[in-house]
């Protein structure tokens, strides 16, 4: 049974997933610290994805590259392992989900690369400080996220849609986001729409295609940012024979503080 803890830290979230204390989202926890999006794919599709962060830096922000083989993000959280620190994981095989273990043991392999990407969570304790809200922290639940119709830069064999978080907001508050999102670049920064989700391809917002759906008040309109799940829709599309993923909203949780990532 999980301990009734609240995890404050990075190094405590990730102690809590390792042991099998920790199965769900990670939006709230550790809040100060930064949380990251995992991808992992074999050393011959490394550079390709390399290539793929470098062209869509607002939904592939890097933070950290592991060796091939290693499981440990030197930079953002050393002595940490990536089979083992994130709650819930995804296996893709030719762009199908064949997998969602809370460890890698049975999927590992020596050629694997791993890649920690930004995430929105780290600026959500940025937003409540200036008094702006979040939803889905308000109700418990995951992030809301959407396929877009707004395609991503290819590279090699990578290519496909951006994938978009929501937080509801009234016009007044997303001027105020806008803002305090600005300062974090490598955290998907400042949002990519506003209003009508149709106009970025989103036919029905109550409906996300990950995550969960939030509460829409009078006087909200909805705001995108560019996600970090955004690689998980490029392999439904491009299907590589073999990647690894987070389960969305089920991140990574470095030693880094978000104001380390401020301005960056």
């Amino acid at each position: 049974m999980a301990q009734e803890v609240i995890p404050n830290t990075g190094a405590r979230v990730r102690w809590l997933a390792r042991a099998g204390e920790l199965s769900g989202p990670t939006a709230g926890l550790a809040m100060g610290y930064v949380q990251a999006n995992l991808v992992v794919v074999p050393r011959d599709l490394a550079f390709d994805f390399l290539l793929f962060c470098q062209r869509n830096p607002k939904p592939c922000p890097l933070l950290d590259v592991t060796e091939a083989g290693s499981p440990e993000p030197r930079l953002v959280a050393p002595g940490a392992d990536l089979r083992t620190d994130l709650p819930r994981y995804r296996v893709h095989r030719n762009g199908e989900v064949v997998d969602e273990p809370t460890d890698l043991g049975r999927w590992w392999r020596d050629d694997l690369v791993g890649f920690l990407l930004g995430c929105s969570f780290t600026f959500e304790s940025a937003l409540l400080q200036a008094g702006v809200p979040v939803r889905h922290l308000e109700q418990g639940c995951n992030v809301p996220m959407y396929r877009t119709s707004i395609a991503c830069r290819p590279a090699g064999i990578f290519h496909g849609p951006m994938v978009v978080s929501m937080r509801p907001l009234t016009p007044g508050q997303a001027v105020t986001a806008t803002r305090v999102c600005g300062r974090f670049p490598r955290a998907h920064g400042v949002p990519v729409h506003f209003g009508d989700p149709e106009a970025i391809g989103i036919h029905d917002i109550g409906k996300p295609d990950f995550g969960d759906p939030v509460e829409m008040r009078p006087g909200e309109v909805p705001v995108f940012w560019a996600c970090g799940v955004t690689p998980q829709a490029v392999a439904m599309q491009a299907r590589p024979p073999f990647l690894i993923t987070h389960k969305p909203g089920h991140m990574f949780v470095t030693d880094l503080r978000d104001t380390d990532l401020e301005g960056e």
